[in-house]
């Protein structure tokens, strides 16, 4: 097959017209337009058309050059595949503002013939061609482990998952004028792309805003998260996207505190990790209602409500699914649409097993996954060591640890210490989220950093409340040594505030397990609980020896 080409002209109609006739003007190519600061994204089969058009187009007219990616084997499900990466990339990127729109209800992750060698092979060639002229500014690698690139609202999405998308879409057309709030609630667990839907629908909801011909024409449209960490991504996705303004995410009691104040109500409002909104009030944050939840459905006309609720993680935003059916009884007029599909880990199910069992106590045999990395350490240094190793390989690889280790926001540098691993707790102030800083690989994670993110590999350090009970061969969790006193206040309400107190630990390690995409490491304070890991460890490696010498003598 032959190499890739790339055309560049300057974008105006005598330099169209100095264009000869050559044999790409009617077969299917991939083209950019931009200027310094903004870009548009496009592929097509009428190239000399297309830009004549475009140069029609009010919002083009300040673009200033046309660039033409040509290949002798591009067909049709080849250009759409690389202009959808292609605008994903630009937007991970961070150089220019993007002038797309959301792709068409085509945007569905789909399979055609030799597609690896596109998605891959050409695509890197076509990035490499575009570093060396300098049009773009970082390798493809740097942009993949960055937030922005992975909630992009522009990703290709799964049948399942655009399926979730549309409905979306027609619950907000079909109810934007109702007399009374409809809520339309989604469920579903850690890395089965919640967050990515959520973009895409927002930022289709946006476009939809700006075009006199929809419904949704002029309407003033929210999402909101209670999460510092992840609203700094929303933020950064909407300085590059044009229908994106950063003034439209917020989080919750600030949104209601400007509702209250306006005395009207939004439209659409998405609430992204609602598990986190508060169930009662809470002066420290500025929130004096009896909970958030119903704060937002009182002042909005359509809600979407994305939650799980094994990621609760206080006591004031204590959540279970009695508690939300009691809110949004009089609201929703549909059942929860569930979300299932693993897309974060890239493990079979008896590692998501292991991990569902570990966090119901329950201690199984250690799974084998030829394509996920996962492993118990007798020491937390080497953990450490290995994460490092891990991150100068892969990038985007952190320690996290539960909250078991003094950390107080006063100013001052507090450490986990364990064995001969002495390490700093996560600092925060920043533009970018915490795993993104380089220097961050010295520091360990909390949850409140790292919930909703992805790393490549993770060391999760179980602190000293996670520990074991022999008789039961299970967990045994001693709330008495969780040191996140914070997420324990806020009682009032909860009939077993113990049982729910153990709950947030075990929901906090679920969180921090299914972090990491290729491993995930795992190391134990509690010198019971961490031999017992290792025991499973050293059965694992046996069965793994002798299991195959057995079967080959059968043979």
């Amino acid at each position: 097959m032959g190499s890739v080409e790339l055309k560049t002209w300057k974008f105006n109609r005598d330099a169209l017209d100095q264009i000869s006739n050559e044999r790409y003007f009617d077969y299917p190519v991939v083209y950019f337009l931009n200027n310094h600061t903004t870009v548009y994204i496009g592929e097509t089969i009428a190239f000399k058309n297309r830009m004549k058009s475009h140069l029609n187009n009010k919002e083009r007219k300040n673009l200033e050059k046309m660039t033409l990616i040509i290949h002798e084997e591009f067909h049709r499900s080849a250009t759409y595949n690389l202009e959808t990466k292609l605008i994903n990339y630009f937007l991970g990127d961070d150089r220019y503002k993007l002038q797309n729109k959301s792709q068409t209800a085509q945007s569905v992750t789909h399979n055609y013939h030799n597609k690896e060698f596109y998605d891959k092979e050409i695509f890197n060639e076509i990035w490499k061609e575009l570093l060396r002229r300098r049009m773009v500014d970082n390798p493809a690698h740097v942009i993949e482990n960055r937030d922005i690139f992975k909630l992009s609202p522009f990703k290709e999405l799964t049948i399942t998952q655009l399926e979730l998308k549309n409905k979306i879409l027609e619950v907000c057309e079909n109810h934007i004028d109702d007399d009374e709030t409809f809520v339309f609630m989604i469920k579903g667990e850690a890395g089965v792309g919640k967050s990515v839907v959520l973009s895409s629908v927002f930022n289709s909801i946006q476009e939809r805003a700006a075009n006199k011909n929809s419904n949704l024409y002029k309407t003033k449209n929210h999402l909101l998260v209670n999460h510092s960490e992840m609203l700094k991504t929303y933020k950064n996705i909407a300085a590059n996207v044009k229908f994106l303004k950063k003034n439209n995410f917020d989080k919750p009691t600030s949104f209601i505190n400007k509702q209250k104040n306006a005395a009207e109500k939004a439209d659409i409002v998405l609430v992204d990790e609602a598990h986190l909104l508060l169930s009662r009030a809470d002066a420290f944050n500025g929130f004096n209602e009896n909970n958030q939840l119903e704060e937002i459905i009182k002042h909005s006309k359509v809600v979407i409500v994305v939650y799980d609720d094994k990621q609760v993680l206080k006591l004031k935003s204590y959540w279970d699914e009695e508690r939300l059916k009691k809110i949004v009884s009089g609201y929703q007029r549909e059942e929860p649409y569930v979300l299932r599909d693993q897309f974060r880990m890239n493990a079979g199910d008896d590692v998501i097993d292991w991990i569902d069992n570990f966090v119901e106590k329950r201690i199984l045999e250690l799974p084998k996954d030829e394509k996920y990395d996962f492993r118990i350490f007798d020491s937390a240094k080497e953990m450490h060591e290995a994460i490092i190793e891990k991150n100068e390989e892969h990038g985007l690889s952190r320690v996290v640890s539960t909250f078991d280790y003094e950390h107080k926001k006063d100013g001052e540098q507090y450490y986990i210490k364990e064995d001969s691993l002495e390490i700093p707790w996560n600092s925060t102030d920043s533009k970018n989220t915490w795993a993104e800083k380089p220097e961050t690989i010295k520091e360990a994670g909390s949850i409140y950093t790292i919930q909703g993110f992805d790393l490549n590999y993770v060391g999760v350090i179980l602190g000293p409340s996670v520990t074991y009970d022999e008789q039961n061969d299970c967990l045994k969790i001693v709330t008495e040594k969780y040191s996140d006193t914070e997420a324990f206040r806020g009682k009032d309400g909860i009939e077993d505030v113990e049982r729910a107190k153990e709950q947030i630990i075990l929901n906090s390690i679920n969180v921090l397990m299914k972090r990491g995409i290729k491993g995930l490491y795992v190391f134990a304070s509690d010198e019971g609980l961490r031999g017992r890991l290792l025991i499973i460890k050293k059965n694992q490696s046996f069965n793994e020896i002798f299991g195959t010498q057995l079967l080959n003598v059968s043979k």
